[in-house]
Protein backbone atom coordinates (compact mmCIF):
# COMPACT_ATOMS: atom_id res chain seq x y z
CA UNK A 1 0.00 0.00 0.00
CA UNK A 2 1.36 3.41 -0.94
CA UNK A 3 2.05 6.11 1.62
CA UNK A 4 -0.89 8.22 0.34
CA UNK A 5 -3.31 5.39 1.09
CA UNK A 6 -2.26 5.50 4.74
CA UNK A 7 -3.20 9.17 5.06
CA UNK A 8 -6.96 8.86 5.61
CA UNK A 9 -6.70 5.97 8.10
CA UNK A 10 -4.00 7.89 9.98
CA UNK A 11 -6.17 11.03 10.18
CA UNK A 12 -9.16 9.00 11.36
CA UNK A 13 -7.13 7.19 14.04
CA UNK A 14 -5.61 10.50 15.17
CA UNK A 15 -9.16 11.64 15.96
CA UNK A 16 -9.31 8.94 18.63
CA UNK A 17 -6.31 10.47 20.41
CA UNK A 18 -8.28 13.70 20.76
CA UNK A 19 -11.35 11.86 21.98
CA UNK A 20 -9.85 9.96 24.89
CA UNK A 21 -7.64 12.90 25.86
CA UNK A 22 -10.71 15.11 26.10
CA UNK A 23 -12.60 12.77 28.41
CA UNK A 24 -9.57 12.04 30.63
CA UNK A 25 -8.67 15.70 30.98
CA UNK A 26 -12.09 16.39 32.43
CA UNK A 27 -10.94 14.44 35.50
CA UNK A 28 -9.07 17.44 37.02
CA UNK A 29 -12.42 19.24 36.78
CA UNK A 30 -14.46 16.32 38.14
CA UNK A 31 -12.19 15.82 41.15
CA UNK A 32 -12.79 19.22 42.82
CA UNK A 33 -16.36 19.36 41.50
CA UNK A 34 -17.49 15.98 42.87
CA UNK A 35 -15.44 16.62 46.02
CA UNK A 36 -17.69 19.62 46.56
CA UNK A 37 -20.98 18.16 45.31
CA UNK A 38 -20.59 14.80 47.09
CA UNK A 39 -18.70 16.23 50.09
CA UNK A 40 -15.59 14.06 49.76
CA UNK A 41 -12.13 14.06 51.28
CA UNK A 42 -9.03 14.37 49.06
CA UNK A 43 -8.38 10.63 49.14
CA UNK A 44 -12.04 9.88 48.33
CA UNK A 45 -11.98 12.27 45.39
CA UNK A 46 -8.81 10.53 44.16
CA UNK A 47 -10.96 7.42 43.57
CA UNK A 48 -12.03 9.13 40.33
CA UNK A 49 -8.55 8.56 38.94
CA UNK A 50 -8.35 5.17 40.65
CA UNK A 51 -11.50 3.85 38.93
CA UNK A 52 -10.28 5.11 35.55
CA UNK A 53 -6.80 3.63 35.71
CA UNK A 54 -7.97 0.42 37.39
CA UNK A 55 -9.99 -0.15 34.22
CA UNK A 56 -6.83 0.20 32.15
CA UNK A 57 -5.14 -2.46 34.25
CA UNK A 58 -8.03 -4.93 34.20
CA UNK A 59 -9.17 -4.44 30.60
CA UNK A 60 -5.88 -3.96 28.71
CA UNK A 61 -5.04 -7.66 28.40
CA UNK A 62 -8.57 -8.66 27.30
CA UNK A 63 -8.43 -5.74 24.85
CA UNK A 64 -5.15 -7.03 23.45
CA UNK A 65 -6.57 -10.54 23.09
CA UNK A 66 -9.66 -9.09 21.40
CA UNK A 67 -7.46 -7.11 19.00
CA UNK A 68 -5.31 -10.16 18.32
CA UNK A 69 -8.44 -12.15 17.42
CA UNK A 70 -10.61 -9.57 15.65
CA UNK A 71 -8.17 -6.91 14.44
CA UNK A 72 -7.78 -3.17 14.87
CA UNK A 73 -11.07 -1.89 13.43
CA UNK A 74 -13.39 -4.06 15.53
CA UNK A 75 -11.38 -3.21 18.66
CA UNK A 76 -11.83 0.49 17.93
CA UNK A 77 -15.59 0.07 17.34
CA UNK A 78 -16.05 -1.84 20.60
CA UNK A 79 -14.07 0.81 22.47
CA UNK A 80 -16.24 3.59 21.06
CA UNK A 81 -19.40 1.69 22.06
CA UNK A 82 -18.17 1.52 25.68
CA UNK A 83 -17.26 5.22 25.50
CA UNK A 84 -20.78 6.11 24.43
CA UNK A 85 -22.44 3.99 27.14
CA UNK A 86 -20.22 5.24 29.98
CA UNK A 87 -20.70 8.91 29.08
CA UNK A 88 -24.47 8.49 28.86
CA UNK A 89 -24.56 6.89 32.34
CA UNK A 90 -23.35 10.18 33.82
CA UNK A 91 -26.89 11.49 33.40
CA UNK A 92 -28.64 9.01 35.76
CA UNK A 93 -25.59 9.15 38.08
CA UNK A 94 -26.05 12.91 38.42
CA UNK A 95 -29.80 12.55 38.98
CA UNK A 96 -29.13 10.08 41.79
CA UNK A 97 -26.16 12.08 43.11
CA UNK A 98 -24.49 8.75 43.71
CA UNK A 99 -20.70 8.78 43.81
CA UNK A 100 -20.42 5.00 43.30
CA UNK A 101 -22.58 5.34 40.16
CA UNK A 102 -20.18 7.99 38.85
CA UNK A 103 -17.19 5.75 39.52
CA UNK A 104 -18.89 2.88 37.67
CA UNK A 105 -19.61 5.12 34.66
CA UNK A 106 -16.00 6.30 34.66
CA UNK A 107 -14.84 2.67 34.76
CA UNK A 108 -16.90 1.92 31.63
CA UNK A 109 -15.56 5.00 29.82
CA UNK A 110 -12.01 4.04 30.74
CA UNK A 111 -12.62 0.47 29.55
CA UNK A 112 -13.56 1.91 26.17
CA UNK A 113 -10.47 4.12 26.22
CA UNK A 114 -8.38 1.02 26.98
CA UNK A 115 -9.62 -0.69 23.82
CA UNK A 116 -8.94 2.48 21.83
CA UNK A 117 -5.42 3.01 23.19
CA UNK A 118 -4.47 -0.66 22.89
CA UNK A 119 -5.46 -0.57 19.22
CA UNK A 120 -4.70 3.01 18.14
CA UNK A 121 -1.14 3.32 19.44
CA UNK A 122 0.35 0.34 17.58
CA UNK A 123 -1.96 0.92 14.59
CA UNK A 124 -0.73 4.51 14.18
CA UNK A 125 2.88 3.36 14.46
CA UNK A 126 2.34 0.77 11.69
CA UNK A 127 0.72 3.15 9.19
CA UNK A 128 3.99 3.96 7.45
CA UNK A 129 7.66 3.07 7.42
CA UNK A 130 9.26 1.45 10.47
CA UNK A 131 11.95 4.13 10.91
CA UNK A 132 9.35 6.86 11.45
CA UNK A 133 7.24 4.95 14.00
CA UNK A 134 8.22 7.01 17.08
CA UNK A 135 7.90 10.30 15.21
CA UNK A 136 4.56 9.28 13.68
CA UNK A 137 3.15 8.17 17.04
CA UNK A 138 4.26 11.45 18.62
CA UNK A 139 2.47 13.35 15.84
CA UNK A 140 -0.75 11.35 16.34
CA UNK A 141 -0.48 11.98 20.08
CA UNK A 142 -0.28 15.70 19.34
CA UNK A 143 -4.04 15.54 18.85
CA UNK A 144 -4.16 14.08 22.32
CA UNK A 145 -2.63 17.40 23.34
CA UNK A 146 -5.42 19.31 21.60
CA UNK A 147 -8.00 17.41 23.65
CA UNK A 148 -6.01 18.11 26.79
CA UNK A 149 -6.23 21.85 26.07
CA UNK A 150 -9.92 22.01 25.23
CA UNK A 151 -11.25 19.78 28.02
CA UNK A 152 -10.28 21.78 31.14
CA UNK A 153 -11.29 25.07 29.52
CA UNK A 154 -14.75 23.84 28.53
CA UNK A 155 -15.09 21.79 31.70
CA UNK A 156 -14.22 24.75 33.86
CA UNK A 157 -16.71 26.89 31.97
CA UNK A 158 -19.68 24.50 31.87
CA UNK A 159 -19.18 22.16 34.85
CA UNK A 160 -17.64 24.31 37.59
CA UNK A 161 -20.09 26.82 39.03
CA UNK A 162 -17.53 29.06 40.72
CA UNK A 163 -19.58 28.91 43.95
CA UNK A 164 -17.27 27.83 46.77
CA UNK A 165 -18.74 27.57 50.27
CA UNK A 166 -16.61 26.81 53.30
CA UNK A 167 -17.37 23.71 55.37
CA UNK A 168 -18.76 25.97 58.09
CA UNK A 169 -21.14 27.67 55.66
CA UNK A 170 -22.39 24.30 54.43
CA UNK A 171 -22.91 23.07 57.98
CA UNK A 172 -25.09 26.11 58.70
CA UNK A 173 -27.45 25.33 55.80
CA UNK A 174 -30.69 23.50 56.44
CA UNK A 175 -31.05 20.00 55.01
CA UNK A 176 -33.35 21.07 52.16
CA UNK A 177 -31.22 24.06 51.25
CA UNK A 178 -28.05 21.96 51.34
CA UNK A 179 -29.53 19.21 49.15
CA UNK A 180 -30.82 21.77 46.69
CA UNK A 181 -27.40 23.40 46.45
CA UNK A 182 -25.54 20.09 46.05
CA UNK A 183 -27.99 18.86 43.40
CA UNK A 184 -27.66 22.09 41.44
CA UNK A 185 -23.89 21.65 41.50
CA UNK A 186 -23.97 18.09 40.24
CA UNK A 187 -26.58 18.77 37.53
CA UNK A 188 -24.02 20.82 35.61
CA UNK A 189 -22.41 17.52 34.59
CA UNK A 190 -25.41 16.23 32.62
CA UNK A 191 -25.30 18.29 29.42
CA UNK A 192 -21.53 18.04 28.75
CA UNK A 193 -21.55 14.26 29.11
CA UNK A 194 -24.70 13.87 27.02
CA UNK A 195 -23.01 15.81 24.22
CA UNK A 196 -19.87 13.72 24.58
CA UNK A 197 -21.84 10.47 24.34
CA UNK A 198 -23.41 11.69 21.07
CA UNK A 199 -20.01 12.69 19.69
CA UNK A 200 -18.56 9.26 20.54
CA UNK A 201 -21.54 7.63 18.82
CA UNK A 202 -20.98 9.74 15.70
CA UNK A 203 -17.28 8.85 15.57
CA UNK A 204 -18.19 5.18 15.94
CA UNK A 205 -20.50 5.41 12.93
CA UNK A 206 -17.72 7.12 10.97
CA UNK A 207 -15.39 4.19 11.69
CA UNK A 208 -18.11 1.64 10.97
CA UNK A 209 -18.61 2.89 7.43
CA UNK A 210 -14.93 3.53 6.64
CA UNK A 211 -12.56 1.06 5.03
CA UNK A 212 -9.38 0.73 7.09
CA UNK A 213 -6.34 -1.35 6.14
CA UNK A 214 -5.79 -4.26 8.55
CA UNK A 215 -2.00 -3.90 8.61
CA UNK A 216 0.02 -6.75 10.06
CA UNK A 217 3.61 -7.59 10.85
CA UNK A 218 5.68 -9.71 8.46
CA UNK A 219 5.88 -12.48 11.09
CA UNK A 220 2.15 -12.51 11.91
CA UNK A 221 1.69 -16.08 10.71
CA UNK A 222 4.88 -17.29 12.37
CA UNK A 223 4.03 -16.01 15.83
CA UNK A 224 0.28 -15.52 15.57
CA UNK A 225 -0.40 -17.98 18.39
CA UNK A 226 2.37 -16.76 20.67
CA UNK A 227 0.51 -14.36 22.91
CA UNK A 228 1.86 -14.84 26.42
CA UNK A 229 3.96 -13.29 29.16
CA UNK A 230 6.94 -14.51 27.16
CA UNK A 231 7.17 -11.01 25.67
CA UNK A 232 8.86 -9.95 28.93
CA UNK A 233 11.96 -11.87 27.87
CA UNK A 234 12.83 -8.59 26.12
CA UNK A 235 14.51 -6.28 28.68
CA UNK A 236 13.35 -3.14 26.87
CA UNK A 237 9.72 -4.28 27.20
CA UNK A 238 10.10 -4.77 30.95
CA UNK A 239 11.74 -1.37 31.33
CA UNK A 240 9.09 0.31 29.18
CA UNK A 241 6.24 -1.09 31.28
CA UNK A 242 7.89 0.15 34.49
CA UNK A 243 8.63 3.57 32.99
CA UNK A 244 5.09 3.92 31.67
CA UNK A 245 3.64 2.99 35.09
CA UNK A 246 5.52 5.80 36.79
CA UNK A 247 5.11 8.30 33.97
CA UNK A 248 1.33 8.00 33.98
CA UNK A 249 1.36 8.29 37.77
CA UNK A 250 3.28 11.55 37.44
CA UNK A 251 1.06 12.90 34.67
CA UNK A 252 -2.19 12.17 36.49
CA UNK A 253 -0.91 13.35 39.85
CA UNK A 254 0.36 16.68 38.51
CA UNK A 255 -2.93 17.51 36.77
CA UNK A 256 -5.55 16.02 39.08
CA UNK A 257 -4.73 18.18 42.07
CA UNK A 258 -3.67 21.35 40.27
CA UNK A 259 -6.87 23.23 41.17
CA UNK A 260 -6.42 22.26 44.83
CA UNK A 261 -2.68 23.07 44.64
CA UNK A 262 -3.16 26.52 43.10
CA UNK A 263 -5.76 27.37 45.74
CA UNK A 264 -3.32 26.26 48.47
CA UNK A 265 -0.25 28.20 47.27
CA UNK A 266 -2.00 31.23 45.70
CA UNK A 267 -5.66 31.13 46.78
CA UNK A 268 -6.81 30.98 43.13
CA UNK A 269 -10.57 30.48 42.55
CA UNK A 270 -11.49 27.14 40.95
CA UNK A 271 -12.71 28.54 37.61
CA UNK A 272 -9.59 30.68 37.25
CA UNK A 273 -7.33 27.70 38.04
CA UNK A 274 -9.19 25.48 35.55
CA UNK A 275 -8.80 28.11 32.83
CA UNK A 276 -5.08 28.50 33.52
CA UNK A 277 -4.56 24.74 33.44
CA UNK A 278 -6.24 24.47 30.06
CA UNK A 279 -4.98 27.66 28.44
CA UNK A 280 -1.37 27.50 29.65
CA UNK A 281 -0.41 24.05 30.97
CA UNK A 282 -2.32 22.02 28.38
CA UNK A 283 -1.41 24.38 25.56
CA UNK A 284 2.19 23.73 26.62
CA UNK A 285 1.46 20.00 26.53
CA UNK A 286 0.08 20.28 22.98
CA UNK A 287 2.93 22.50 21.77
CA UNK A 288 5.40 20.11 23.39
CA UNK A 289 4.02 17.26 21.30
CA UNK A 290 4.56 19.13 18.04
CA UNK A 291 7.96 20.55 18.99
CA UNK A 292 9.03 17.18 20.37
CA UNK A 293 8.22 15.57 17.03
CA UNK A 294 10.40 18.24 15.37
CA UNK A 295 13.27 17.88 17.86
CA UNK A 296 13.39 14.13 17.18
CA UNK A 297 14.81 14.95 13.77
CA UNK A 298 17.99 16.08 15.52
CA UNK A 299 18.05 14.16 18.81
CA UNK A 300 17.32 10.53 19.48
CA UNK A 301 13.90 10.05 21.12
CA UNK A 302 15.42 8.27 24.14
CA UNK A 303 17.91 11.09 24.79
CA UNK A 304 15.16 13.71 24.58
CA UNK A 305 12.99 11.64 26.94
CA UNK A 306 15.74 11.45 29.55
CA UNK A 307 16.49 15.18 29.36
CA UNK A 308 12.82 16.10 29.74
CA UNK A 309 12.52 13.87 32.82
CA UNK A 310 15.42 15.69 34.51
CA UNK A 311 13.88 19.09 33.72
CA UNK A 312 10.55 18.04 35.22
CA UNK A 313 12.20 16.87 38.42
CA UNK A 314 13.78 20.30 38.74
CA UNK A 315 10.44 22.04 38.15
CA UNK A 316 8.73 19.93 40.82
CA UNK A 317 11.46 20.69 43.34
CA UNK A 318 10.64 24.36 42.70
CA UNK A 319 6.93 23.62 43.13
CA UNK A 320 7.63 22.00 46.50
CA UNK A 321 9.71 24.81 48.00
CA UNK A 322 8.12 27.99 46.60
CA UNK A 323 4.80 29.82 46.95
CA UNK A 324 2.65 32.15 44.89
CA UNK A 325 2.84 32.51 41.12
CA UNK A 326 6.32 30.98 40.94
CA UNK A 327 4.99 27.69 42.35
CA UNK A 328 1.92 27.73 40.09
CA UNK A 329 3.93 28.41 36.94
CA UNK A 330 6.46 25.71 37.86
CA UNK A 331 3.67 23.13 37.91
CA UNK A 332 2.07 24.52 34.74
CA UNK A 333 5.40 24.17 32.90
CA UNK A 334 5.70 20.45 33.67
CA UNK A 335 3.18 19.28 30.98
CA UNK A 336 5.34 20.76 28.18
CA UNK A 337 8.13 18.36 29.12
CA UNK A 338 5.73 15.49 29.80
CA UNK A 339 4.31 15.80 26.30
CA UNK A 340 6.58 13.34 24.49
CA UNK A 341 6.86 10.79 27.29
CA UNK A 342 3.92 8.44 26.78
CA UNK A 343 4.26 7.98 23.00
CA UNK A 344 8.06 7.81 23.15
CA UNK A 345 8.07 5.13 25.87
CA UNK A 346 5.37 3.28 23.95
CA UNK A 347 7.17 3.37 20.60
CA UNK A 348 10.54 2.39 22.11
CA UNK A 349 8.87 -0.36 24.13
CA UNK A 350 7.38 -2.19 21.13
CA UNK A 351 10.39 -1.90 18.81
CA UNK A 352 11.45 -5.01 16.88
CA UNK A 353 8.70 -7.18 18.37
CA UNK A 354 6.80 -7.99 15.20
CA UNK A 355 3.43 -9.59 15.94
CA UNK A 356 4.30 -9.64 19.64
CA UNK A 357 3.93 -5.85 19.60
CA UNK A 358 0.21 -6.49 20.14
CA UNK A 359 0.70 -8.19 23.50
CA UNK A 360 3.42 -5.71 24.46
CA UNK A 361 0.94 -2.94 23.65
CA UNK A 362 -1.54 -4.51 26.06
CA UNK A 363 0.99 -4.57 28.89
CA UNK A 364 2.04 -0.99 28.19
CA UNK A 365 -1.59 0.06 28.43
CA UNK A 366 -2.00 -2.02 31.60
CA UNK A 367 0.87 -0.07 33.11
CA UNK A 368 -1.38 2.99 33.05
CA UNK A 369 -2.58 1.65 36.43
CA UNK A 370 0.16 3.95 37.76
CA UNK A 371 -2.36 6.75 37.30
CA UNK A 372 -4.57 5.08 39.92
CA UNK A 373 -2.01 4.93 42.71
CA UNK A 374 -0.16 8.25 42.47
CA UNK A 375 -3.28 10.38 43.17
CA UNK A 376 -4.25 8.10 46.06
CA UNK A 377 -0.82 8.58 47.63
CA UNK A 378 -1.06 12.31 47.03
CA UNK A 379 -4.53 12.44 48.58
CA UNK A 380 -3.31 10.45 51.58
CA UNK A 381 -0.34 12.78 52.08
CA UNK A 382 -2.59 15.82 51.74
CA UNK A 383 -5.16 14.52 54.23
CA UNK A 384 -2.44 13.56 56.73
CA UNK A 385 -0.29 16.70 56.45
CA UNK A 386 -2.94 19.26 55.52
CA UNK A 387 -0.74 20.30 52.56
CA UNK A 388 -1.45 19.35 48.95
CA UNK A 389 1.86 21.03 48.11
CA UNK A 390 3.87 18.41 50.01
CA UNK A 391 2.00 15.71 48.07
CA UNK A 392 3.72 16.83 44.85
CA UNK A 393 6.80 14.89 45.94
CA UNK A 394 5.06 11.82 44.49
CA UNK A 395 5.15 12.92 40.82
CA UNK A 396 8.70 14.19 41.34
CA UNK A 397 9.84 10.69 42.36
CA UNK A 398 7.86 9.13 39.50
CA UNK A 399 10.07 10.84 36.91
CA UNK A 400 13.16 8.92 38.10
CA UNK A 401 12.26 5.62 36.33
CA UNK A 402 11.35 7.63 33.22
CA UNK A 403 14.81 9.17 33.23
CA UNK A 404 16.40 5.72 33.59
CA UNK A 405 14.41 4.29 30.67
CA UNK A 406 15.60 7.09 28.41
CA UNK A 407 19.19 6.67 29.63
CA UNK A 408 19.62 2.89 29.51
CA UNK A 409 16.38 0.94 29.83
CA UNK A 410 15.26 1.45 26.23
CA UNK A 411 18.25 -0.38 24.74
CA UNK A 412 17.48 -3.43 22.62
CA UNK A 413 19.11 -6.59 23.95
CA UNK A 414 18.48 -9.88 22.19
CA UNK A 415 17.29 -12.47 24.74
CA UNK A 416 18.13 -16.17 24.47
CA UNK A 417 15.54 -17.85 22.24
CA UNK A 418 14.87 -21.15 20.60
CA UNK A 419 13.38 -19.76 17.37
CA UNK A 420 15.36 -17.72 14.90
CA UNK A 421 13.99 -14.25 14.25
CA UNK A 422 15.21 -11.61 11.81
CA UNK A 423 18.23 -9.77 13.16
CA UNK A 424 18.34 -6.00 13.37
CA UNK A 425 21.38 -3.82 13.34
CA UNK A 426 20.29 -1.91 16.48
CA UNK A 427 19.99 -5.02 18.69
CA UNK A 428 22.84 -5.11 21.15
CA UNK A 429 24.66 -8.33 22.10
CA UNK A 430 23.98 -9.67 25.59
CA UNK A 431 26.78 -8.82 27.98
Amino acid sequence: MSRSKFLYPFVLVSLLFFLWAFIHNLNPILIPHLKKACRLSDIQSALIDFSVYLAYFLIALPAGLFMHRFGYKRSILFGLALFTLGAFLFIPAASARNYLFFLSALFIIASGATFLETAANPYASLLGDKQGAAQRLNFAQSFNGVGAVVAPILGGQFILSGVEHSRQELDRMGINQLNQYLQSEINTIKTPYLIFSLVALAVGLLFLFSRLPEVSEPDAELRGSKFTLDVFRYPHVRSAVIAQFFYVGAQVGVGSFFIRYSHYVLDLPEKRAAFLWGSIAMVGFMVGRFTGTFFMRFWKPARLLSAYAVINMGLLVLALVSRGWLAVYAVMTVPFFMSIMFPTIFALGIRELGEEAKIASSFLVMSIIGGAFAPLLMGLISDRTGSIQVAYIIPLLCFLPVWYFGWRGHRLIQPPRTEKLPAHEEILPRA
